[in-house]
């Protein structure tokens, strides 16, 4: 709970700060790169970094946090400090690292907004801070508690499967032989990868399937914009990364995952690589009998475009009540919509409870018509890929 004085401060501060984020995070990023290159080099993604889509993630995680606190001084936003404690989790942030953080995010904000930044104001926005830095830190310890630790650990390629033209599935091993943890459908892992010019980058993917007890799985898309570089990582993997060839992963981490009983109505929509977890998802409903109607969306660029198209709808079809529906921008087939995803005659359950991934303009519209058919807010639930965790619930 923020203290009475400090949440007066912060009220009266926000909307200055708010309105100088951009540069206060421009100028936080550059000044800790500058003091610790390491970080950009082993831990941010360089790709999000020159993009400017991590400063707006962090620009959005202060405000709405600090937004929080002060509309409901009772309560935590526990579902964000969740989300983002598994996405660190899955980097193995230390708490040591919040305060290189601060020293740097609060050098900006000085910088910025200059002799605003009174002792008052500056001990208003440390409180707003460390409130959501503990916070995290205490979610954090947890989940590497649940884990076992926050170690790297070595996974060798025993195959490596083409999906379509930009997806490449990759299943591995551990090298050293041990027992592997389970995870939830849903979950996802990062992947740090050595590249040419000797940086460590990490990347997180969904596990896609789960093939064997020692076999890890997931599918990566490469990413190719004619308006931007080449994915590095995604490159990488699809270039280089071969049979026999080792990668470091993380344990699973993620909180997209099914919570719902056996008698609830599920809706499972994806778009893209977003299909991901969905898959995951879908064998582990067949698996453990789900009884309930499961509404399965997806929209594609076209057919050829859809990864894990034959296991999207063979784990469908093991459900006992199985709605399936795709949508292909072009060479949409007989069955199948033409354009995006449009869920205005596809029948909603009441009671449902969804589960989306996909690019963010997807999950907005998907959420928008949930929402319209009477599905609760609270019973939508998203993974975003990238750094933009700030879809609002």
């Amino acid at each position: 709970m923020l203290s009475e004085q400090s949440a007066a401060t912060v009220r009266a501060t926000l909307p200055a700060v708010g309105a100088s984020l951009d540069e206060i995070t421009e100028r936080f990023y550059a000044g800790m790169f500058a003091a610790r290159p390491e970080l950009l080099r082993d831990l941010f993604n360089r790709g999000n970094q020159a993009a400017g889509t991590q400063r707006r993630a962090l620009a959005g995680s202060i405000a709405a946090f600090a937004t929080h606190l002060l509309d409901h001084p009772d309560q935590r936003p526990d579902a964000m400090l969740e989300r983002i404690a598994h996405k660190h989790a899955s980097l193995g942030i230390a708490p040591d690292q919040y305060a290189i953080v601060h020293e740097h995010l609060f050098a900006a904000v000085a910088g910025v907004l200059g002799e605003a930044v009174t002792p008052e104001v500056a001990a208003a926005w440390d409180e707003v801070y460390w409130l959501m830095a503990n916070a995290l830190i205490a979610v954090e310890k947890r989940l590497y508690e649940e884990r076992g630790g926050r170690e790297w650990r070595s996974w060798e390629v025993v195959e490596r499967i083409t999906e379509t033209a930009d997806v490449v599935t990759f299943r591995l091993r551990p090298v050293d032989g041990g027992p592997v943890r389970g995870f939830r459908a849903g979950q996802y892992v990062s992947v740090r990868v050595a590249l040419e010019d000797g940086a460590r980058q990490i990347r997180q993917y969904s596990l896609s399937g789960a093939p064997g007890p020692d076999v890890r799985q997931f599918s990566v898309k490469r990413v190719r914009d004619d308006s931007a570089p080449e994915g590095e990582v995604s490159g990488h993997l699809h270039a280089r990364v071969r049979v026999g060839d080792v990668l470091e992963l993380s344990e699973a981490y993620g909180d997209l995952v099914v919570d719902a009983d056996a008698d609830t109505p599920l809706l499972l929509a994806s778009a893209g690589i977003g299909v991901t977890p969905i898959i995951a998802m879908l064998a582990d409903l067949a698996d453990a009998g789900h009884r309930a109607p499961v509404t399965v969306v997806h929209g594609d660029r076209s057919p050829a475009d859809h990864a894990l198209r034959a296991d999207h709808e063979a784990y469908a079809a093991k459900l006992p009540d199985p709605t399936v529906r795709f949508w292909y921008e072009q060479d949409a087939p007989e069955g199948a919509g033409t354009g995006y995803v449009d869920l205005t005659d596809v029948p909603v359950a009441p009671g449902t409870h969804a589960y989306l991934c996909g690019p963010l303009p997807f999950m907005r519209t998907v959420r928008e018509q949930l929402i319209g058919k009477g599905v609760a807010p609270a019973d939508i639930h998203y993974e975003v890929f990238g750094p933009d965790l700030w879809l609002a619930k």
